[in-house]
Order: C-alpha cells, then structure tokens, then sequence
C-alpha cells in the first residue's frame, strides 16, 4: 500500500523560501508521476506542480511559474517543492500525490495516493 508523507511547512513571511518535502513508501517510487496540490482556506484543492517518472516533463501552475520548483530524487522516494518568493495568498495546506500516469495530469481524482497535507502559512 503506497504512503505518502510531507513535511517542510509552517509559518513565513512574505519573500521567505520553504522546501517541503514528500516521501513515498510502499511500492516502487519511480514509477509514480508525482504532484504537489493546494488547498487555500475556503476554497478547492488545486494543481501546483508534477513531475513524471523520469523527471522528463514538469508542469507548473501559472501562479507559482518562476517561483516554485519541484524536483524529485527516486534514489530517496522523495519528491520536493522548492517554494521561493512566497506570498500571502500562496497560504494553503499543501498536498503531495501520487499516481502510476505516465503524464502529468491537472485534476485531483487523477491521482491515485494522497498525502495528509501540511500547512503553509505566509504572513505579509
């Protein structure tokens, strides 16, 4: 049974940088697509970055282009978000995803396996 586990968040100010990090357990990390997903106060979870297998194809959210970076090490079964620049309204818990897609995909029932979240906060 796959496992996911994030750690990294907590409580920034606007600007700061945080790396969360999420490691998989229970099956063969690299063949996973990994994703990381947002879910702000109030609203719905959304996409944030993937990365396929190999690394090979990375997509991003437009909010977070040029800010975030996410980045994998199958020789760890970790997958990471490198968030610099952070804004307030980058506030959200922030959810790592897993699935045996041979793609990146955008959507939540698209992933297979979920984390339990961790909590970004970033003050102004």
């Amino acid at each position: 049974q796959v496992q996911l586990v994030e750690s990294g968040g907590g409580l920034v100010q606007a600007g700061d940088s945080l790396r969360l990090s999420c490691a998989l357990s229970g099956r063969t990390f690299w063949l996973y697509t990994m994703a990381w997903f947002r879910q702000p106060p109030g609203k719905e979870r959304e996409f944030v970055a993937g990365i396929t297998r190999d690394g090979d194809r990375i997509e991003y959210a437009d909010s977070v282009k040029g800010r975030f970076t996410i980045s994998r090490d199958n020789a760890k079964n970790t997958v990471y978000l490198q968030m610099n620049s952070l804004k307030p309204e980058d506030t959200a818990v922030y959810y790592c995803a897993a699935d045996r897609a041979l793609d990146v995909h955008t959507i939540t029932y698209e992933y297979q396996h979920w984390g339990q979240g961790t909590q970004v906060t970033v003050s102004s």
